[in-house]
């Protein structure tokens, strides 16, 4: 009920409606609108109260829940379940837990700050309070889990594209897994699986964003290779917005994925949008560290490059990191 109260006031355009119309659009009392008000004004919703006039929307926090998503969600399956959290270990940690309950694929766990946020190989992910943008989706597709990598490429390309589109700033991807800003880190991407010999049970991708965090907080380390949108744009950007546009470009390379059995949209958008391609770059592999020419991408999203023998070869994510010769990218 409070969600359609909220709804709408906020489709009313910010003119007053009295608690009276409220009552009898929603078919409750109006000690229940006053209560449901009160409410979303704990949450941080600016409403106007006004004697024979009513109440109206005058603004809404930068928060990511339910309430605030679902009524602008433009998608099918991706986000018809959102499950938010003011503060939580890590969104991927519990989206498992939802996974291997039985939770239905297309939801979403998302959380204002995360105390033990990671990134692949086991890097630890700063995630302060309000400021970024740290969820998981839960994804159940119908394929053997060599393939589970093709969805980290369909994430990269829909963040890519959706930061690219809400924001101006000219987003880039280094391959597989980072989404770039002027040359230093904005997001990263963890693909984890539930899976059997031959079969996935589920997949959750991890998607932890810089949005609006203040660059300067970043320990020094972090500083030469990590950035924000903010620091981009030069002012906040609104996280709802940005939620809103990864769901919808994400879904939209999802279901053509699982409807065509290919990610050449997704790949084709990771080549427009690389970083990587053209460079010459450091492939590290446990102990090993080999220097080579990234090329290409194959239609299956692995990486093709040429050694320093002139072999071609290709490059599966997995447990591979890819650097710049110099620098981060």
């Amino acid at each position: 009920m409070k969600k359609d109260v909220l709804e709408t006031l906020k489709y009313n355009k910010g003119s007053f409606i009295s608690g009276e119309e409220l009552s009898n659009r929603l078919g409750v009392t109006r000690t229940a609108i006053w209560k449901h008000i009160n409410q979303l004004k704990g949450e941080g919703y600016e409403i106007e109260s006004v004697s024979r006039k009513g109440y109206r929307l005058v603004g809404e926090p930068d928060v990511l829940n339910q309430h605030a998503l679902q009524m602008e969600l433009q998608t099918k399956v991706i986000g018809k379940r959102i499950v938010h959290y003011d503060t939580i270990d890590s969104t991927n940690n519990m989206a498992k837990r939802i996974a291997g309950e039985g939770g239905d694929e297309g939801v979403v766990v998302i959380s204002e700050e995360q105390t033990g946020g990671r990134g692949r190989l086991g890097r630890q992910w700063m995630s302060p309070k309000g400021t970024g943008i740290w969820m998981s989706l839960i994804l159940r597709p119908s394929i053997a889990p060599a393939e589970a990598a093709k969805i980290t490429q369909i994430a990269a390309a829909a963040v890519a594209s959706a930061i690219r589109y809400v924001t101006g700033c000219e987003a880039g991807i280094k391959w597989p897994n980072d989404i770039i800003l002027q040359k230093k880190k904005v997001c990263g991407i963890l693909t984890e699986m539930g899976a059997e010999l031959n079969s996935v049970n589920y997949i959750v991708v991890g998607i932890g964003i810089n949005a609006n965090v203040d660059v300067a907080l970043f320990p020094e380390d972090i500083k030469k290779i990590a950035t924000s949108i903010k620091a981009c744009v030069g002012n906040s950007i609104s996280r709802k917005e940005l939620v809103l546009q990864i769901l919808k470009e994400f879904e939209a390379l999802y279901l053509d994925f699982i409807h065509t059995k290919s990610i050449g949209k997704s790949v084709d958008i990771c080549r427009a949008h690389s970083v990587t391609l053209g460079n010459m770059v450091k492939i590290i592999n446990r102990d090993q560290t080999i220097i080579a020419e990234a090329i290409d991408l194959t239609e299956e999203g692995e990486l093709l490059i040429r050694n320093q023998e002139g072999l071609v070869e290709k490059v599966i994510s997995g447990e591979v990191s890819v650097r710049g010769i110099s620098d981060y990218v």
